[in-house]
């Protein structure tokens, strides 16, 4: 899944479409981060960063909080993440 795929879900009357939209923007924001970060370990990284990596690290530990909060939201309230996707 792609950030594009999620806008007409960002913009749907339903609570619940833009609870997953936001939770899947999240999930590929993460992935993104997390890869540029395992590239630039592996010395691969086609850039140099602006920020420390320490700071990269902290913002997916946050991201890495958030997307739990959010599961944790997604059983409470009933509503399936991931049904019907291919993550």
């Amino acid at each position: 899944m792609e950030l594009k795929e999620t806008v007409e879900m960002m913009t749907s009357e339903d609570y619940k479409e833009r609870f997953k939209a936001e939770y899947y923007q999240n999930v590929i924001r993460y992935d993104k981060l997390a890869s540029m970060l395992e590239k630039r370990g592996q010395g691969s990284l086609n850039f140099v960063p602006t920020c420390p990596i320490s700071t990269y690290r902290m913002q997916l530990r946050a991201m890495k909080d958030y997307i739990a909060v959010l599961e944790a939201r997604a059983v409470m309230e009933g509503i399936e993440l991931w049904e019907g996707i291919e993550p």
